[in-house]
C-alpha cells in the first residue's frame, strides 16, 4: 500500500473507535485538501526534513509525506502510534514517530545539523510554550509554519500600538520575519473548537541577537507589558526607569503597547549596558 491507497481518515479514526483526547487539547483536522495546502505554504519539497509536533491520526502528516518530504512527528498520545506507523510504511519508511511530550523533548538531538521545517497543527494549550521554546532555545528551526486559534496568531504579527501588541509580539518579531498565512473556521476542525485558527509562517531573520541580547529582551517587554498602563519611566523603574529609557533613546513617557521591536531591542542593549 502507498500514499494514494490509504484510507480516509475518518474511516481509520472510527475503525480504531478513536475520539480526540480533551487532555491534550486534540482537535483533528482531518481535511487533506487544507493539509495540502499547509504543505504548500510551508515550502517543503522532496528530501526536505519536516518536524511536526502533535499530528494526532496524520492528516498534515499525510499531506507532508506526500511532497517526497522526510517527516519526523513527535507524539504525546500513544493512541495514534499504529495509525502513524501504517502511514510511514506506506511512505517508504520515510516518517520517524517519536512518542514524547515536545514541551521537554530535545529537538536538537533528534534533528542533529540538518536543516529543519517546522509545520504542526498545534495543540492550543502548549501553542505559546513551543513557540517561545523554538524562538529561543538551542533548536534553530529553518523556517515555522504553525497553527493557532486565531487570538496567539493575531498577538504574534500585531504591530506596535496595534489591539494585540504583546510580549509575545515584541520577542517572535525580534527574531522572525512573521505573516498570517492562512485562517481556518472552527468547521475545519473535528471535534469544532469554540474559537478560529489561523496559520503563521515564521522565517528567522538573518541576523539573530545574542544569547544575553535575548534575555534582556524578554526581562525589558516583561516588565513593561506587566503594566502596561504605565508610561516607562514606571513600568521600568526596577531596570532602570527613565535612565534606562534615556540611553536607549526611548521617550520615557510612552508606554509600552507603543514602542516598536527596534525600541525594546534598544532597551535590551542598554540594559546590558551597550548603549551608544
Amino acid at each position: 500500500m502507498n500514499l494514494v491507497d490509504l484510507p480516509p481518515l475518518r474511516e481509520v479514526l472510527a475503525a480504531r473507535g478513536l475520539t480526540p483526547d480533551k487532555r491534550f487539547g486534540q482537535h483533528f483536522l482531518l481535511d487533506l485538501n487544507i493539509c495540502r495546502k499547509i504543505a504548500r505554504l510551508a515550502g517543503v519539497g522532496a528530501g526536505d526534513l519536516v518536524l511536526e509536533v502533535g499530528p494526532g491520526p496524520g492528516g498534515l502528516t499525510r499531506a507532508l509525506l506526500e511532497t517526497g518530504a522526510e517527516v519526523l512527528v513527535v507524539e504525546r498520545d500513544g493512541r495514534f502510534a499504529p495509525i502513524l506507523g501504517e502511514l510511514g510504511e506506506a511512505a517508504g519508511g520515510r516518517l520517524t514517530v517519536v512518542e514524547a511530550d515536545a514541551l521537554i523533548v530535545d529537538e536538537a538531538a533528534l534533528t542533529g545539523e540538518r536543516p529543519t521545517t517546522v509545520v504542526a497543527n498545534l495543540p492550543y494549550n502548549v501553542g505559546t510554550p513551543l513557540l517561545v521554546k523554538w524562538l529561543t532555545g538551542p533548536f534553530r528551526p529553518a523556517s515555522m509554519t504553525l497553527m493557532f486559534q486565531k487570538e496567539v496568531a493575531q498577538r504574534i504579527v500585531a504591530p506596535a500600538g496595534g489591539e494585540h501588541y504583546g510580549r509575545l509580539a515584541v520577542l517572535t518579531q525580534a527574531l522572525c520575519s512573521v505573516a498570517i498565512a492562512m485562517d481556518l473556521p472552527a468547521r475545519a476542525f473535528t471535534p469544532p473548537p469554540k474559537v478560529a485558527s489561523a496559520v503563521v509562517r515564521l522565517v528567522p531573520l538573518a541576523e539573530r541577537p545574542e544569547a544575553e541580547v535575548i534575555d534582556a529582551l524578554r526581562e525589558v517587554a516583561r516588565a513593561a507589558f506587566g503594566q502596561r498602563r504605565k508610561k516607562l519611566r514606571s513600568s521600568l523603574r526596577a531596570l532602570g526607569g527613565e535612565a534606562l529609557c534615556a540611553a536607549a533613546g526611548v521617550d520615557a513617557d510612552a508606554r509600552a503597547e507603543r514602542v516598536a521591536v527596534a525600541g525594546f531591542m534598544a532597551l535590551a542593549e542598554a540594559r546590558l549596558g551597550r548603549e551608544e
